[in-house]
């Protein structure tokens, strides 16, 4: 993920797998609060679906779009926390070898190196 890009500017960015299908609308995005680097998006997948955590790393931002490099439906399968709140360093574990990321430097992080903020999307 690009580093100098705001996370307040992938708030409302459309999201795509790696095939170019739509996933959904980037509702929030969650920053290492140790770093302050933005590293999961939560995407509203469907009409009345659920947020759904990508990781920002290696995803990337393309013509105004988030470019997950995942199929759809493994992003629709990612573990459900809900959204609003903090991850937890387990949740984020869970999301990290859902997708099939190294864990290896994630596990070894305090729990404060891995709690995530988050910055809320646009209401309405």
């Amino acid at each position: 993920m690009q580093t100098d890009i705001d996370p307040r500017h992938l708030i409302g960015l459309k999201a795509f797998d790696r095939d170019g299908q739509k996933i959904g609308t980037v509702d929030e995005v969650y920053l290492d609060d140790a770093t302050g680097v933005p590293e999961w998006a939560a995407v509203r997948t469907g009409l009345f679906g659920r947020d759904a955590f990508v990781p920002l790393e290696p995803s990337e931002v393309v013509d105004g779009a988030l470019r997950v490099p995942f199929e759809r439906s493994l992003v629709k399968g990612a573990p459900d926390f809900g959204v609003g709140h903090h991850l937890s360093p387990e949740q984020e574990l869970m999301l990290y070898r859902h997708y099939g990321l190294d864990v290896s430097v994630e596990a070894s992080l305090s729990d404060d190196e891995m709690t995530f903020g988050r910055i809320a999307g646009s209401e309405g």
